[in-house]
This record gives C-alpha cells, sequence and structure tokens, in this order.
C-alpha cells in the first residue's frame, strides 16, 4: 500500500458550515452553544469562520430534540442561502432609524403570525381571529410563510409608498409674466390605499404574543448573514442594524417570542461605533465565540476520526487527539531543537493580530496540506510506512495557500476600502515596525497615523508588541512579508526571530 491510498481516503469536509455535509457529527458544543440553548444569550458575536453560521445550523437542526427546548419554535429570519433577503432593503430610500425599527417589528409581526396561524388556523381562537384579521387589513397575510416571502411582502409596501404613481408640470404666471414651472409628484393613489389599516406594532405583536401563550408555544426568530445583507451601503447597514438592536430590545416585553442575532464582532463594533443607548442591556445579552487549542484540536480529530479506513491503517482507533494528530503531522515542521511542535507551529500560524484563531484556517490548512502532500506523492510516491501521512514541507506549502487566501477573501474583503489600501502598502514590507518604520509604509503621521494603526489593529491585521507592532504569520506569504524588523534593533530590544 501507498501513503498516497492512505491520504486520498482522508475525508476532513467542508470549512464552510453552509457546504458541510456533516457538520453535527464534527461540530462541538462549546460555551456559546449551551448559553444560547439555556435562554441565557440572544447575540452570538464571532469573526468569521468561528462558527456562527455553524451554531445555527445545528440549533436549527436538533431544536426539536434538545430538552431545554421543550415548547420553542427556532424560526428562520433568514434565507440561508442565495443573496440575503434583507438585501432588498438597499434597493429603497434610506430611512431613518425609527422607521427601520417599524419595517423590522412588521417583519416579525407577519412572519411569526403567518408562522401561528398556518400550523393552527384562523379559528383556534378568537385572538386567532383577530390575528388572522389584522395581518389581512395590514396586508401582511401570506399562505407562504418562509423568511424571503415575508420580507418581499413588507419591501413592496415600502415601494409602493415610495414609488411615484404619477408626475406632471404645472405651469402659473407671475405677475410679469414670467413662467413659473412646478413639479408635482403623486407617491401612491389614496382610494387604493384606504383598504390598508393602520395599527400599532404594539398592538400587533402584543396579540401576538397572546396568541403564541394560547397555543403553548414560544418562538425564537434566529437572524444570521447580517454582515452580508447591505455590504457596500452603508448608509443604510448602519441605521438599519442599528433598528435592529433597538427592536430586539423593545421585544423584552413580551414572553413568548425572542430575536436570536448571529453577528460578526467587526459589524457589531461598527453598529455601536457612535454610541448605543443601552448598551450595557445589549452586551449583557452577547456572548462571543471563542476556540481554544485543545477544542480546536478535537474539533479537527473529530473529522479525521470519521475516516475510519485511515484510523484504521493507522492502528490510531483508540488513541487521543494529540496521538491521532501526530500519526497524521510531522512532530515538528522545522527540525531544529528549539523549535515548536507541529501542533503549536501551526497554531501560531492560523491566528490574526487579535489571537481569534477560526477553526475555518486550521481545517483549510490541514485540507491544504493533504493535498499538496497529494501532489508530491504523485510526483515520488510513498510507500506506506509508520511516518507520518503529511510531511513538513506540504505543511510549509498550505501555509503560503492559506495566507494568500485569508489575505483575498477575509481581510482585503471585509476590511473596508480605506483600511485595505492601507493593508496593501505592506506588501513585501518587514513583518515588525514601529512608529517610524509604519509612518513611512503609510506615508501618515500624527493623528492620521494613529487612527491608521488603530484599525489595522482592530481588523486583526497588526498586533502590538511594547513599542512596536508585527503582522500576524497568517498574513504574511499573501503579501509577501518578510521576518525581521523595518528599524535597527536597540541592544536593550535584541531582533528577536519568530519560531
Amino acid at each position: 500500500m501507498l501513503m498516497k491510498d492512505v491520504l486520498r481516503k482522508l475525508d476532513l469536509g467542508n470549512s464552510v458550515a453552509e457546504f458541510d455535509q456533516s457538520l453535527e457529527k464534527y461540530f462541538v458544543e462549546n460555551e456559546a452553544f449551551h448559553v444560547l440553548i439555556n435562554g441565557k444569550k440572544d447575540i452570538i458575536a464571532g469573526d468569521k469562520g468561528t462558527g456562527k453560521t455553524a451554531l445555527y445550523r445545528i440549533l436549527q437542526k436538533r431544536y426539536g430534540s434538545i430538552p431545554e427546548l421543550k415548547g420553542i419554535e427556532v424560526i428562520a429570519g433568514f434565507n440561508p442561502a442565495g443573496s440575503p433577503v434583507f438585501q432588498r432593503l438597499v434597493r429603497e430610500p434610506v430611512l431613518s432609524e425609527g422607521q427601520y425599527v417599524s419595517v423590522w417589528k412588521a417583519y416579525i409581526f407577519s412572519l411569526v403570525g403567518n408562522w401561528l396561524l398556518g400550523i393552527a388556523g384562523d379559528d383556534y381562537s378568537e385572538n386567532f381571529k383577530s390575528l388572522a384579521t389584522m395581518l389581512e387589513e395590514t396586508d401582511l397575510r401570506s399562505k407562504d410563510d418562509n423568511a424571503e416571502t415575508i420580507f418581499s411582502k413588507i419591501t413592496n409596501a415600502l415601494q409602493s409608498f415610495f414609488r411615484p404613481k404619477s408626475a406632471e408640470l404645472e405651469v402659473t404666471f407671475s405677475e410679469s409674466g414670467i413662467p413659473i414651472l412646478t413639479p408635482r409628484v403623486k407617491f401612491f393613489d389614496s382610494e387604493a390605499n384606504k383598504k390598508t389599516k393602520e395599527i400599532s406594532h404594539e398592538d400587533a405583536l402584543r396579540l401576538l404574543d397572546k396568541c403564541l401563550g394560547e397555543f403553548g408555544y414560544s418562538a425564537w426568530i434566529a437572524i444570521d448573514r447580517l454582515d452580508e445583507a447591505f455590504q457596500g451601503f452603508p448608509d443604510v447597514e448602519i441605521p438599519a442594524l442599528r433598528a435592529l438592536l433597538r427592536t430586539y430590545l423593545d421585544l423584552f416585553v413580551f414572553s413568548h417570542f425572542r430575536l436570536k442575532l448571529f453577528v460578526r464582532r467587526d459589524l457589531f463594533r461598527r453598529i455601536i461605533g457612535d454610541g448605543f443607548v443601552n448598551l450595557t442591556h445589549i452586551n449583557a445579552q452577547k456572548v462571543e465565540i471563542t476556540w481554544d487549542e485543545r477544542d480546536l484540536l478535537n474539533l479537527l480529530c473529530r473529522r479525521i476520526r470519521d475516516n475510519s479506513e485511515v484510523t484504521n491503517a493507522l492502528s490510531a482507533s483508540e488513541l487521543d487527539d494529540e496521538g491521532l494528530f501526530y500519526k497524521i503531522f510531522p512532530a515538528k515542521v522545522d527540525a531544529a531543537e528549539r523549535k515548536p511542535t507541529t501542533l503549536n507551529w501551526m497554531m501560531t500560524r492560523i491566528r490574526d493580530g487579535n489571537e481569534i484563531k477560526p477553526p475555518r484556517n486550521l481545517i483549510d490548512l490541514a485540507q491544504m496540506a493533504r493535498e499538496e502532500q497529494l501532489r508530491a506523492d504523485g510526483r515520488a510516491a510513498r510507500e506506506f510506512s509508520s511516518d507520518p501521512v503529511i510531511t513538513s514541507d506540504a505543511i510549509k506549502k498550505a501555509l503560503e495557500r492559506l495566507s494568500a487566501q485569508r489575505v483575498e477573501d477575509t481581510l482585503l474583503a471585509e476590511a473596508g476600502a480605506e483600511t485595505a489600501a492601507l493593508i496593501r502598502k505592506f506588501r513585501r514590507a518587514k513583518a515588525e515596525q514601529n512608529l517610524e518604520s509604519l509612518s513611512g509604509v503609510l506615508g501618515l503621521d500624527g493623528e492620521g497615523l494613529t487612527a491608521a494603526i488603530r484599525s489595522l489593529i482592530e481588523v486583526g491585521f497588526l498586533e502590538e508588541i511594547k513599542t512596536s507592532w508585527k503582522v500576524p504569520m497568517l498574513y504574511r506569504d499573501g503579501l509577501e512579508i518578510t521576518q525581521g524588523k523595518a528599524f535597527q534593533a536597540t541592544a536593550a530590544e535584541p531582533d528577536d526571530e519568530d519560531d
């Protein structure tokens, strides 16, 4: 048997939750999962690749069998595939924060109300009849209760309000005979809109809460993909998402339905950037997804163990996580005595400047190392032996690929145009910079330089090391950044080499 035959049977799954068919088998029930299902937290925050969507998918699949969620229905408040349904808002005129609150409340009322009537029927009780009537009168009744259909009805109502029905030009003359042109625009037909009744959100949501209580259900409305919904439209993104947080707080008075928000940490910071009333209430209900190294190792080893042919061939079925890991990977990437173990080497290279180690980075690094090893074994086949299946050279080449990919699909894609432009200036620079060398790289000084450094730290591109800053190893290969200092080290500050 050849090494490549074992390697071909090693399937590590997909690092992107939306495409991972075996997600349930690999899922690690971390602290964020436990506080969510116990109803202690409602806002799940995490960086890209840390598992927000995976957590939502597990919640959606398992909630019927989780004892803590008995009597709770998890309703998807978004569409998991295709363009995010909330993207429809960017096609409409920009509204005020208060108007977006009205949009969110109307959406939640319609989404949950139509779902409830769909399973219980209009005639379940007098309150249910009132709920059906209220949805009809506000033109929010729908036989199809999925998120896309319901949100479409909301945005169609906005379009009918803002889209001109007719336009005309009135011509009059001043006393001196000069013509005066006055444009007149009619936005909607008042006769046609008489049939749509206005009802206060509080009355509608209070009735919905009563109906849920009568039926013996509570509803969790889970909303994800908010980072994709308004990308490139900050004039809509910030007021719309601030309004969503205000809506979340307003719903606390109701007992039988609650929003569950899955939001990226950097997006959350932007939403509250100019201050937010009752932020302490929001933070009290927020949990951030974090991963320690043992959890990450366990996640990777769960995927390896799912390949029984591989573990049997390696005689690794009874090994613990670390023992299994070193059946696949070498003890060290660099053989020198003082160099780190392969596990430590990989953990330091998947993290960003904020010490975030996304599971996606570890899975992709392992998957790319497997691909690189298969290429090498295709050129020169290795007989199966007790040696690790993947070699050091394959891991190093995998890091080059991972770095290039994360620079493009995470760092530059998510940083915003101004910060991305700053990051590109580091191409072929040194990894460690002081204030003077950063001024030269960025072409800035004073407050402009301070603001630039702050933004680069926020996105995890720089980390502060006493009086200097380093680019984490995750991003170096992708920008051809070389190891070492861009300034002369003093005797008290020796030039330390990275492992």
